[in-house]
């Protein structure tokens, strides 16, 4: 069900990683948990961030969630159409949803990352199945 391709944190957040640049979005399980996203607040080019640092906040109907980032590094994108768009996170969340991309600044923090299997067994297990 997550591509495996990504990575993944225990908060819920995607990681692309093509050489040092990282595409990071919110996990399936994380735009159903939230319900009809109606706002997305993201960063500015050039913001940098820490790992497990939020950089952003999605707004549903039920509530606002930080996003968190899940390494650090340099903002040098962000998706402009979920301004227009929000509901692409619930729509598409592991492809056309995708909020920043960030030159990474310590690749050995990927090993902290989930594989999309490890990630799907974390899903089980806090849901006691």
């Amino acid at each position: 069900m997550y591509p495996e391709q990504n990575l993944y944190t225990k908060d819920h957040e995607w990681l692309l990683v093509q050489g040092d640049v990282g595409t990071v979005g919110i996990t399936d399980f994380a735009q159903k948990e939230l319900g009809d996203v109606v706002y997305v607040d993201l960063p500015e080019i050039g913001d940098s961030f820490e790992a497990n640092e939020p950089f952003g906040s999605v707004e549903s109907v039920k509530a606002v969630s930080e996003i968190f980032c899940p390494v650090g590094g340099e903002v040098i994108e962000v998706n402009a159409k979920l301004e227009e768009s929000p509901d692409l996170v619930n729509q598409s969340p592991h492809q056309n949803a995708w909020m920043i991309k960030i030159r990474i600044s310590d690749l050995e923090e990927l090993k902290e990352l989930l594989s999309a299997e490890e990630y799907e067994e974390y899903l089980q297990e806090q849901s006691g199945s």
